[in-house]
């Protein structure tokens, strides 16, 4: 639970904030609000009045509305014309009279099983205090309440952790976030509601047995959906994962509700919800799981209906090409993986582009947040010149683009037409598709993949990927080899997970094999389900592949550019990483150390540490908020019309400690 750092209106009916009152229990329920189902409370220490205010939730959503307004008798317009210098004053000035924080309360159990209640006191994530600072804050407010509730203080960021390394655990108690939240019972993950019949699976091999079974009315819950779960109506996971999981970005990408609920098995034998028809709702406050008495009366899903429309794709002979050769544009011949790696070398290499225009959409009362980027990037009142050229010079110093080739969409068209064999599985899949017989589909998809794996490739074809490379492959070392079809990443369709990957290609012919399983993934049972329901025909959908030499890396991961539990936030950007390869996050074989940097006032916060004992050294951790703001810079770009939509970037960190991104693409919301 972090404060508000922006202002906003607020019409109170009634307000009962206290001033100078110790806190006692009742009074604390009194005036707090809940957020992420914990209770919580503002509190605005004055130190030139040596009191503190105890802020009514309901009258008061912002520290700064109250303290500018009730406190320094302000004009609320006075406030907003100038938020920025005034949030700087209450939050970044050493010399600062107002200590501004939140006190929300837990509830866990001790080393003896009894429940524990106690307070947990922070600031904003963008609060500069120092250690000096943190200690009279935490002592002002530990005096002033209970004696009988415990109160610990937990750093709102890394730099608020590091200066209270040097303080006494006895003088200043404290907890970490992913201390406190890291084994949250509930934590929402994408936000939705959805009215369908639970399905509750203890194992895999109980889903596996069910999921012929499974249709859109459906909600499925289990400790970890497998990363092949067909369209249904939401998921419920029953043990940890990250919001940047295969399925939770399915479940942004279609629209449905998911959470993680760990005491679900209870809640079901409780409530008898295992087959029963429930209202599942997901939003940032709350998750709610409400049985209802009777079948509900329900119309399939918009999606059933919806029909995503692909651009024509350009099938005449185009060349093997370097990816540094492509942009944006090329997606209609070699796909969009391969179109926006190439995109990339573009923006890195010509620093031309405009990265500042996410910066430039007004956030009222602000009119841009200019000024934050140019501090963020160490400038002193730029021009909007002086700000672009530093913008792309840093992004261009922070990370790389891979180097590979591109293989377009007319060298599998070549493939699949040299084969008679190949030809006749096409058309008995385009028929059952067109018959809807769904009951031979998957034998159809699976027989057809055999024939796509196993067909000898074509002097011509092996020829020009040969011709791709200055040296033979087998002098290239390790390679890998990246699907980049038509038909994902696209508005309504995602496709994350969908289509192979191989990253373990030594010589010319485990790549002919890594290029051949990458073209059968295009026909995969899943894949062709999951575009004959949104109607991406059979004949539409072209695959091309990217092949890169593989890259050790010493860290890898995935970072969306936004919060994906908070939509409406716009200052943070959510990184997930583990030591070694970026698949192991993809794929979700560990659960990620996660972090949060804002790329507005600046600031990162740990927020969980996976499958990890440790967190990364500060000098890591900041070269991650390097990364993430460049993350943030590139969306100015490559989200084209709409700057607010964020980006999905796969990267990883060499060996060396430079940044690689592998992928990049829209994150679906």
């Amino acid at each position: 639970m972090t404060a508000q750092l922006f202002a906003g209106a607020a019409d109170p009916v009634t307000d009962r904030t206290v001033v100078g009152e110790n806190l006692s229990l009742p009074l604390f329920r009194t005036l707090s609000g809940v957020l992420a189902g914990h209770p919580y409370l503002k509190v605005v220490v004055d130190r030139a009045e040596n009191t503190w205010h105890l802020l009514d939730t309901a009258a008061h959503p912002f520290h700064v509305n109250y303290i500018a307004t009730r406190v320094l008798g302000m004009e609320l317009a006075e406030l907003d014309a100038d938020l920025d210098a005034f949030n700087a004053s209450v939050y970044m000035d050493p010399e600062r009279r107002f200590l501004l924080g939140v006190l929300s309360l837990h509830t866990d159990e001790d080393s003896e099983g009894r429940e524990r209640t106690f307070l947990v006191l922070e600031t904003t994530e963008a609060d500069t205090m120092n250690g000096e600072l943190l200690t009279l804050f935490y002592e002002f407010v530990r005096v002033r309440v209970d004696g009988r509730l415990p109160v610990l203080l937990k750093p709102a960021n890394h730099g608020q952790e590091e200066e209270l390394a040097a303080i006494s655990e006895q003088l200043v108690p404290r907890i970490l976030s992913h201390e406190l939240f890291g084994s949250r019972v509930r934590t929402p993950l994408n936000p939705g509601e959805a009215t369908g019949r639970l399905r509750y699976f203890r194992t895999h091999e109980e889903y596996a047995a069910a999921e012929a079974g499974l249709g859109w009315a459906d909600i499925v819950a289990m400790p970890c959906l497998p990363d092949d779960v067909p369209r249904v109506a939401g998921f419920l996971n029953t043990a940890p994962i990250t919001p940047l999981s295969h399925t939770n970005v399915l479940a942004s990408g279609w629209g449905i509700p998911n959470a993680i609920v760990l005491d679900l098995e209870e809640i079901v034998a409780r409530d008898g919800l295992d087959g029963a028809w429930v209202r599942y709702r997901v939003h940032e406050e709350e998750i709610v799981l409400e049985r209802l008495e009777r079948e509900p009366d329900l119309r399939a899903p918009a999606w059933h209906q919806q029909r995503i429309r692909l651009e024509p794709p350009l099938l005449e002979d185009a060349p093997v090409l370097s990816l540094h050769r492509l942009r944006a544009a090329d997606r209609d011949r070699y796909g969009t993986k391969a179109a926006n790696l190439g995109e990339l070398h573009h923006v890195l290499d010509s620093r031309s582009a405009d990265l500042t225009a996410f910066y430039g959409r007004p956030r009222p009362p602000r009119g841009d947040l200019y000024g934050h980027l140019a501090a963020r990037l160490g400038l002193t009142a730029p021009s909007a010149d002086e700000l672009r050229a530093r913008a792309a010079d840093f992004v261009a110093a922070t990370v790389g683009a891979p180097e590979g080739v591109a293989l377009p969409f007319a060298l599998q068209q070549h493939f699949l037409a040299s084969s008679p064999a190949i030809q006749q599985g096409i058309g008995k899949l385009k028929m059952a598709l067109e018959l809807d017989a769904t009951d031979v589909l998957d034998s159809l998809c699976l027989r057809l993949q055999q024939l796509i794996r196993h067909t000898p490739v074509p002097e011509s074809v092996t020829r020009q990927i040969g011709q791709a490379f200055t040296a033979p492959p087998a002098e290239h070392g390790r390679l890998a080899v990246r699907s980049s079809s038509n038909a994902e990443d696209l508005p309504g369709f995602s496709a994350a997970g969908v289509y192979d990957s191989v990253t373990t290609v030594h010589g010319t012919a485990q790549l002919l094999d890594a290029v051949r399983q990458v073209w059968a993934s295009l026909v995969s049972p899943r894949s062709v389900r999951l575009r004959h329901q949104v109607g991406i025909s059979l004949d539409d959908t072209y695959m091309g592949v990217i092949i890169q030499k593989y890259v050790p890396a010493s860290l890898g991961g995935v970072l969306v550019t936004c919060d994906p539990t908070r939509r409406a936030d716009f200052r943070n950007v959510y990184l997930n990483c583990s030591p070694g390869s970026p698949e192991q996050v993809v794929e979700g074989s560990v659960l990620p150390q996660q972090y949060l940097y804002n790329v507005v006032e600046g600031g990162g916060r740990t927020v969980a540490l996976g499958s990890w004992g440790d967190g990364l050294p500060a000098g890591t951790r900041g070269r991650l908020a390097d990364l993430s703001l460049t993350g943030r810079l590139l969306q100015s770009h490559f989200s084209a019309a709409d700057v607010d939509k964020p980006l999905d970037i796969e990267w990883l960190m060499t060996e060396d400690g430079d940044f690689r991104l592998v992928q990049i693409r829209p994150y679906a919301l």
